[in-house]
């Protein structure tokens, strides 16, 4: 069974087992704009046992999940459950998270490790999801509610991934601000209080690509 799970796209891997995410986000594996990689390339490209990783995915097989099994639901529910629990939840985090980015490079901007630079980049970030977002609301998502498929959608679907593939990039330039998200030993309390914000955004905004590129776009471009 492992050798097979080897084989299998990261995507395809975290729409089949529950709790398979929480294991790429432990390897640090992008399970989201590199959903169309297998496990064995993946894991290949930063040195890991593809093996080994398969075996503690297989343990969680049987594991039950409160989550519906996405790929089964209509088109229109996974939207919902997107706007809902994403759209919704990113306008609320920006603010807040670049306020306490301000912070404590006004307080801490002198200190080797403070990460200089990041609430100007959550800021660009905010912006461009922002535009992405509507995109979706006002474009994409009413085309995929009335049930268009391609060709109609295949523009849209095509720029939505692109902007994906963009936002993985501002998540990686996220984690090289802050020593991937890992605040020093002397941090004060909103030091800490930011970087948890920041591992919250970058689990929800790795979900919330997840679900649009390998489900709900995948089933979209479906024949």
């Amino acid at each position: 069974m492992t050798i097979a799970l080897t084989e299998q796209t990261l995507g395809n891997l975290a729409c089949l087992i529950p709790g398979a995410t929480r294991v790429f986000r432990q390897y640090k594996l992008d399970f989201c704009c590199g959903g169309n990689t297998s496990l064995r390339d993946a894991a290949s490209l930063r040195a890991l046992d593809a093996q080994a990783i398969a075996e503690q995915l297989a343990a969680l097989g049987g594991h039950a999940d409160t989550q519906p099994d996405w790929r089964n639901e209509p088109a229109g529910t996974l939207i919902e459950h997107i706007l809902e629990r994403f759209h919704e939840r990113h306008r609320e985090q920006f603010p807040e998270l670049i306020r306490l980015a301000n912070r404590v490079e006004q307080v801490h901007g002198n200190k080797a490790d403070c990460p200089v630079g990041l609430a100007e980049h959550l800021w660009n970030m905010q912006q461009e999801l922002e535009s992405h977002m509507l995109k979706e609301e006002q474009i994409l998502f009413p085309m995929l509610q009335r049930g268009m498929k391609l060709p109609q959608s295949q523009g849209p679907i095509a720029v939505m991934r692109f902007e994906h593939d963009q936002h993985g990039a501002a998540l990686e330039r996220m984690a090289e601000l802050t020593n991937d998200i890992t605040p020093p030993g002397n941090a004060c309390n909103t030091w800490r209080a930011l970087y948890r914000g920041l591992e919250e955004l970058r689990d929800d905004l790795m979900q919330h690509i997840h679900l649009e590129n390998n489900i709900l776009f995948a089933n979209a471009s479906a024949e």
